[in-house]
Parts: C-alpha cells; sequence; structure tokens
C-alpha cells in the first residue's frame, strides 16, 4: 500500500515513515503550483536537468551531498548592492555547499496591495541576481550573463559558471530560492523539480503567511524543501494560529505526479525522503521580557530553550518527529533598524510601542533518514529587524541501479591504478584497454 494514501493523524508524524520512490519519468518544463491559478513569470522549476556522464567520480561512491539551508525575513527591504557582504558571510561560502536552498520572507512590504494585489516577479528577480553573482564570483561567467529562454527549454547554463538556478518560487513576501552546482547535474540524474505554494493567511486563504516548497529527485533520494512565514504575536492563542497553519500546509501541499508513476495521488511533504522545513516560524519565548534578556545577557541558551514554545511543538506536537541542531547562537528576533546591539523594547516607554521578548523565530528544522547537520549559526547583518540564519547538512542519496556498474567500475579502477606506480608505460595502456573494454559492456548491459 502506498503509504501516502493513508490518513496522516495530525500532530503524531513521527510515525510516519516515507515509502522508497520509483523513478519517476521525466515531466514536461511547466510549473505545478498547487495553490496557484497562475504563475508568475519570475517562477521556475527546472524539470529534469539530468545530464548523461561517464566521469569516475569519488563523489558518485560516497553518495554524500552538502546542502546550505538559508532563512531571512528582510522585513519588505529592496536587495542592494551593499548587501553582498552580508549576504557572502550568512551564504558561508568558506564551507561550500553542492546545494543551496534560500527562504526569504517579507521580500514585498506586507500592505493590501501587495497580499491582494497582482504579483510582481521583479523583486525575486533582484535577489536571484544577487544570489547567482555572489555564488558564482570566482568563476568567468556571472549569473548576469544567463539567458532565460523559452519555459520549455529551462534556462541557459553559462560557461564558467559554477552554480545554476534549480527552481525559484514566490507567494506574495515569501521567497525560495534553489540553486545547485553545474558538477552535479552532470553527474547525478536530477528530475522532477516541481513547486507548489500554500496561501493560510488573512481569512485563511491569502499569501501574507503561508508557505512555497520544492519538490526534487536526486537519484533514488527524494527531497522537499519548505520556506514558511507563520502567524506572528505573542498573546495567549497566536501559537495555537501558528500550529493551525502547520497543519493546513502539511495538508495542502502537494506535487503532482505523471501518469505513469502509477499512483493516483499527488506527492506530499511526508512522502519525501528528506524534508527541510525553514522560516520565520515565530514560535517565541514563553518568558517574561526581563528574565529572557537576563538569560540572553549569560549567554545561557540552554536554559532559554526551556521555555522555547517549537521545542515543545518537536517534543509532542505540531512537529513532532522533527530534528533540529543545537541552537548556540543568541535569538535573532527582534532588532529596531537603527540598532545592532539591543532587542527591540528593551526599556519600557510610554511611546505606545510593542514591548516584545527576543525570540528565536528564525529556525531550519528536518525530517527523514540520511541527514547529519554540520553547522547552525546565524549571521549579524543588520539589515532587517531579523538577524538570517543558515545550517549546513551532510546527506545520503540513493545511486540509481543504472549507475551502480560505473560506481564498482570506479573502485576497480582506483584499485587497479593503485597497485604499482612503478609501472611501465605498456602496462599502463593494457590497464587502459581494459577499463575501456569494462566500460563497454557495463554499457551494453
Amino acid at each position: 500500500m502506498d503509504v501516502e494514501n493513508q490518513k496522516l493523524s495530525y500532530p503524531s508524524f513521527h510515525k510516519f515513515f516515507p515509502m522508497k520512490h520509483k523513478e519517476l519519468d521525466k515531466p514536461s518544463y511547466s510549473l505545478n503550483g498547487i495553490e496557484d491559478r497562475a504563475e508568475d513569470e519570475g517562477d521556475y522549476s527546472g524539470g529534469d536537468l539530468s545530464f548523461p556522464s561517464m566521469e569516475f567520480d569519488p563523489c558518485i561512491a560516497t553518495n554524500e551531498l552538502k546542502i546550505s539551508v538559508g532563512t531571512w525575513n528582510v522585513a519588505g527591504r529592496t536587495p542592494v548592492g551593499s548587501l553582498e557582504v552580508d549576504l557572502e558571510e550568512w551564504l558561508n561560502l568558506k564551507n561550500a555547499a553542492d546545494i543551496y536552498v534560500l527562504g526569504f520572507q517579507e521580500i514585498v512590504p506586507l500592505k493590501t496591495r501587495t497580499v491582494i494585489g497582482v504579483e510582481d516577479p521583479q523583486v525575486a528577480t533582484r535577489w536571484n541576481q544577487l544570489i547567482g553573482r555572489i555564488l558564482n564570483s570566482r568563476s568567468a561567467c556571472p549569473w548576469l550573463t544567463t539567458k532565460q529562454n523559452s519555459m520549455t527549454e529551462g534556462w541557459k547554463m553559462e560557461e564558467g559558471e559554477e552554480y545554476t538556478l534549480l527552481a525559484s518560487k514566490k507567494m506574495v513576501g515569501i521567497f525560495i530560492s534553489v540553486w545547485i552546482r553545474q558538477e552535479l547535474l552532470r553527474k547525478y540524474h536530477v528530475s522532477n523539480v516541481k513547486v507548489c505554494s500554500v496561501a493560510c493567511g488573512i481569512m485563511g486563504c491569502l499569501g501574507n503567511k503561508g508557505s512555497v516548497a520544492v519538490s526534487m529527485l536526486i537519484e533514488g533520494t527524494s527531497f522537499c524543501f519548505v520556506a514558511a512565514h507563520l502567524a506572528s504575536g505573542e498573546k495567549k492563542g497566536d501559537k495555537d494560529q501558528r500550529n493551525h497553519q502547520v497543519s493546513e500546509i502539511f495538508k495542502r501541499t502537494c506535487f503532482p505526479r505523471t501518469a505513469k508513476d502509477h499512483y493516483p495521488h499527488p506527492l506530499t511533504i511526508l512522502g519525501h525522503d528528506q524534508i527541510f522545513w525553514f522560516g520565520d516560524l515565530n514560535y517565541r519565548l514563553s518568558l517574561e521580557g526581563t528574565f529572557a534578556r537576563r538569560l540572553i545577557v549569560r549567554q545561557d541558551w540552554k536554559a532559554l530553550q526551556q521555555f522555547d514554545q517549537l521545542r515543545k511543538e518537536r517534543e509532542g506536537g505540531a512537529f513532532e518527529g522533527w530534528k533540529e541542531g543545537n541552537i548556540e547562537f543568541a535569538p535573532t528576533y527582534k532588532y529596531p533598524a537603527s540598532n545592532c546591539i539591543k532587542y527591540s523594547g528593551s526599556h519600557p516607554s510610554g511611546s505606545g510601542k510593542k514591548q516584545r521578548t527576543p525570540a528565536w523565530c528564525d529556525r531550519i528544522l528536518w525530517y527523514g533518514k540520511g541527514v547529519k547537520q554540520l553547522q547552525y549559526f546565524r549571521s549579524e547583518s543588520k539589515f532587517s529587524d531579523h538577524r538570517p540564519v543558515s545550517a549546513l547538512f551532510s546527506t545520503q542519496i540513493e545511486i540509481k541501479s543504472s549507475n551502480t556498474g560505473l560506481v564498482a567500475l570506479h573502485n576497480m579502477s582506483k584499485s587497479i591504478l593503485a597497485t604499482d606506480h612503478g609501472m611501465s608505460k605498456r602496462n599502463e595502456e593494457r590497464k587502459s584497454t581494459l577499463l575501456s573494454l569494462l566500460t563497454k559492456d557495463i554499457g551494453g548491459s
């Protein structure tokens, strides 16, 4: 029985064990935003971007990928050139990843005209341009020279670029941007790249709150990346509203399958092998502000986490069974634009301004096997009233059976060539011929 067809008893998601997927047929390049009436020009999913390759690379034998996931609420501000330094810190380029998955919140101000008006793709395009320029700053061709062909042709990958845009989706202020090393597209079969958005904000249906998600298949392992912006607030009932929105996102996020997949229902979030959920989740500290600030001054993160709402939801609530790395950094919200040292509302006043308790609103969670977190940190950009957060993961992927022979041949070639470095040129040529014959034999079979 297909596990996805069973009823999920929210919130007990820890009892769900996703089944491995069969190889899915190559889809068209049309976008599949389930909750959207129409797709914007700025939205993009790459479909099937695999390329045949006979490279014998150690990366294939180890089945390991490094994925960097980041989240940042930019408070409605438009990206500027001076942000490059901030983004470099956030992207952690010293520990470069194979895939970058970046989630943004409030890339446009959450005003009436932006929430209920027509989507404007230009802001998302400017963010993509800035991200691509930074990721490819060490290459010969900046991302700005990349030209977009018709949607059926996808994005042209210019020679000299290290990373290419794999998927991008915007819903009001929520935005996700996924980048992948071109080298991976030559080594692995990357397919079924699809996007979906779920609006669950005002009246339960507007896009000021909700999620945008990307689904993809890398060889035999499926990935789902969910960038979310949940309800804000510290009042009684606000946490329940956040939990309700999480439930709605689980229920309504789905990715259509092709007719030959032999599964009648769309793929859900929990139907993937490895899932990453991140964003301005807005869970707060159930603690009076003065006491919270005392623990922050002492940098007693362990004590502070005892009052964290999201931690309690992971122990037995909306995110039961999900994982998060140790938080060893200060709360990321809320800072005034003019002050990068003290949190907003540090001193009570009669100005009428909200006296917020600092909180870890910006979070990165994961679910599934084969995921190991290597880093979890916040950056110190003063661009917004939130501090950006990033996490680096090591993930394991399963290589398809069609590539098993190449993996075995790669290991065999290493063993043969390592036996004797002092052999004659004639023997080297014989071994080269042997490897060539083995390659042809495997390819024919």
